[in-house]
């Protein structure tokens, strides 16, 4: 069998209101997810039994163990739909996207992973019935599944179109300044007030200028470096800059190519030891 190829693409929130803590500790949110054309990369082959190895800029410290992500979501796929179906793969993750950085690296690595195994051994999976599954492994794995533009409430896994954000083809900018964020502490540090609901208005830009990350404040009491990056970004005149998911990575949207690359270029310049990601939103 030739070897199979994936990729997890990056994952930011365009906006992330917190509306509710739940008696079970996990928080009732509304967010906009998109994806940015770059992530990490998947590839496997089949095998004798499981096998990950992982590289990359980001590699260091990862489990390649049972209880990573990529081979949990492995793990569940064989159990649902049986050894015969879903054989033992070698599986090879290079990890190109920082870990703890509020863009669903792992969760997008495991969506990944399950759209490998579709492709080969289980075509029959829609992209919903695929999300139901290994959404039970982590909230964000549902809407990594389709990796398109969309809502979700809930806890993040009721997923929903947003046909009106036609945002495909925006050039994006990601930066983030090197330093981990646990995602944990940072929605238990949320201060508990609902500031209230998504803006719904038919104009996209006004949409989102309305919205909000409710959990920037938090994320800046554990990495004070994010205001460092808004405000270059900021200053880079994007149309809208903001924090993804519960930090440190923040984004810029541009109007054109040449903009984006332009701001990537004077980051780069200026802060030379921060990530930096070019792309477009899927």
């Amino acid at each position: 069998m030739a070897a199979l190829n994936d990729t997890g693409w990056a994952k930011i929130n365009l906006a992330l209101h917190v509306r509710a803590r739940r008696a079970d500790g996990y928080h009732e949110i509304e967010t906009l997810f998109a994806f940015v054309d770059g992530g990490d990369a998947i590839e496997a082959t089949e095998a004798h039994a499981d096998r990950l190895t992982i590289d990359g800029e980001f590699a260091e410290g990862l489990s390649a163990g049972a209880d990573n992500l990529v081979l949990r979501v492995l793990a569940l796929l064989r159990e649902r739909y049986g050894a015969s179906r879903v054989p033992p793969l070698a599986v090879r993750l290079t990890k190109h996207l920082p870990v703890a950085a509020g863009i669903g690296g792992g969760s997008a690595d495991a969506a990944a992973m399950a759209r490998l195994v579709r492709a080969t051994f289980l075509p029959e999976l829609g992209d919903a019935t695929l999300a139901r599954l290994t959404g039970t492994l982590g909230a964000d794995i549902a809407a990594c599944v389709a990796s398109a533009t969309c809502l979700g409430v809930g806890v993040g896994e009721e997923l929903s179109p947003v046909p009106q954000l036609n945002l495909t083809g925006t050039p994006v900018l990601l930066v983030n300044p090197r330093q981990p964020v646990a995602t944990g502490p940072v929605f238990a540090a949320w201060d508990g007030i609902d500031r209230g609901p998504l803006f719904t208005g038919a104009d996209l830009r006004a949409q989102l200028f309305a919205s909000r990350n409710d959990l920037q404040r938090a994320a800046i009491a554990q990495c004070p470096a994010i205001v460092d990056v808004l405000t270059e970004l900021g200053a880079l005149r994007p149309w809208l800059a903001r924090m993804s998911g519960s930090g440190a990575t923040c984004f810029a949207l541009f109007d054109s190519p040449a903009e984006r690359d332009t701001a990537a270029a004077e980051i780069a310049q200026r802060h030379p030891a921060w990530w930096t990601m070019t792309g477009l939103l899927r």
